[in-house]
């Protein structure tokens, strides 16, 4: 069993969504997914920008974001978004625990921005999927050199950034 099959069903329990609603999503998943690719999220979600019927259904990764589209009349499945994490720009998550909700936003490759808004049961899966979020998307958002004293061990705050050069034949 591969990574991805190994954590999709765990993480859509952990959601609290039912086997049966998830497992016809898959397919579509797979296609877009590699089978190294760890789960981290598998929500339902909804779009407050557009009035168009159909359900949504988000897949997080440590690599992409996958979302698909089931319409309400024929229960088709649609490809909605599909995208790696770094070609994602100007991502932001606004967690509301008064609403049992958080609205990500992001800029697709494309130009194009999506807006999706995710409802929790409890205030506490707020703060969940705030974690969660901010797991996914901020090693993204530091620089290089950032990244590199970050897995070293050392503060991911530097003073200055590092540059590393070619070694030069003497």
């Amino acid at each position: 069993m591969d990574v991805f099959s190994r954590t999709f069903l765990p993480a859509a329990a952990e959601t609290g969504l039912a086997t049966q609603a998830v497992t016809r999503h898959i397919p579509v998943f797979r296609r877009c997914v590699g089978s190294g690719d760890a789960t981290i999220l598998v929500t339902r979600c909804s779009r407050p920008d557009h009035s168009v019927g159909g359900d949504y259904l988000m897949l997080l990764t440590h690599r992409r974001l996958v979302v698909t589209r089931q319409t309400r009349v024929l229960h088709r499945l649609r490809l909605h978004l599909n995208t790696e994490l770094r070609e994602l720009s100007n991502v932001t998550w606004s967690p509301d625990p008064r609403s049992h909700s958080v609205e990500l936003a992001a800029t697709a490759i494309d130009g194009a921005r999506e807006r999706f808004l995710i409802r929790t049961h409890h205030s506490r899966q707020v703060w969940q999927l705030d974690a969660l979020l901010h797991h996914a998307f901020r090693t993204r958002l530091r620089t290089p050199a950032e990244r590199l004293v970050a897995t070293i061990g050392e503060p991911a705050t530097v003073s200055r950034p590092v540059v590393l050069r070619p070694a030069t034949a003497r």
